[in-house]
């Protein structure tokens, strides 16, 4: 069982797509490598069809736990501020959000399917933004899933835990990660996938490498034909 698409197997995925606003988000999940949520927040102003990028914004929001007393930072499973020693019955709570974002080039199949789609009238206004897809996440995932289905897709199996699963919007980010580190693994080329993926250790890059690759297959391989070219066939 497979653990992630291929390019023409997410090509498939296109052509299954009934309109061409799902054909496009399946597009860019892949093109993009971009994240569910940031496709989402991609409003038509984010598009610079002369330059050939597109501008992710990343939103993260955290919760930031307090004590009430002496605003000692508190984790979860607090019970006694590890500060001034009072029991924990009433914290407060501060809502943190992170702001990023990246630039990003598309080739120029997926800027032309972006004006076209544009120029049909496919944004929606919302909060005052033109956004290129204007529905939900819970919306995103289903087109996903069934474009998935429609063309006869496998599920896929995690390499880490092994579970089978369905395909979903960050398998196609994952493919596209995987694809990359196919086409470039040198230093230079994983560098570049960290800044594009928009990840903050490389070490989260680094292990699209262990799975694109038949490294370790090839080296054990060589072990024996070296060993059979230097003993000779055994008898």
């Amino acid at each position: 069982m497979k653990a992630y698409l291929s390019a023409s197997e997410v090509a498939l995925m296109e052509k299954a797509a009934t309109n061409l606003r799902d054909r496009l988000l399946v597009r860019l999940l892949f093109h993009l490598g971009c994240r569910i949520s940031e496709a989402l927040a991609l409003a038509v102003e984010d598009v610079d069809f002369d330059r050939g990028t597109v501008t992710i914004r990343h939103l993260k929001s955290s919760l930031k736990l307090s004590c009430g007393e002496c605003r000692q930072g508190l984790g979860r499973g607090h019970a006694f501020c590890p500060k001034c020693g009072s029991k924990v019955t009433e914290a407060q709570a501060q809502q943190q959000e992170r702001r990023r974002q990246r630039m990003l080039p598309l080739d120029g199949e997926s800027l032309g399917m972006l004006r076209e789609y544009i120029e049909r009238g496919g944004p929606v206004l919302r909060g005052g933004r033109m956004l290129i897809f204007g529905v939900n996440r819970h919306r995103g995932w289903q087109i996903i899933r069934e474009c998935a289905e429609r063309a006869g897709l496998p599920m896929l199996v995690n390499p880490e835990s092994g579970k089978i699963h369905g395909i979903s919007p960050h398998r196609l980010r994952d493919s596209f990660a995987v694809h990359a580190v196919r086409r470039d693994d040198t230093g230079d080329g994983l560098r570049l996938l960290q800044e594009h993926l928009g990840h903050v250790s490389f070490n989260t890059t680094a292990r699209y490498r262990k799975v694109a690759g038949d490294e370790l297959k090839s080296w054990y391989d060589r072990l024996w034909d070296e060993q059979m070219s230097r003993d000779g066939p055994q008898t």
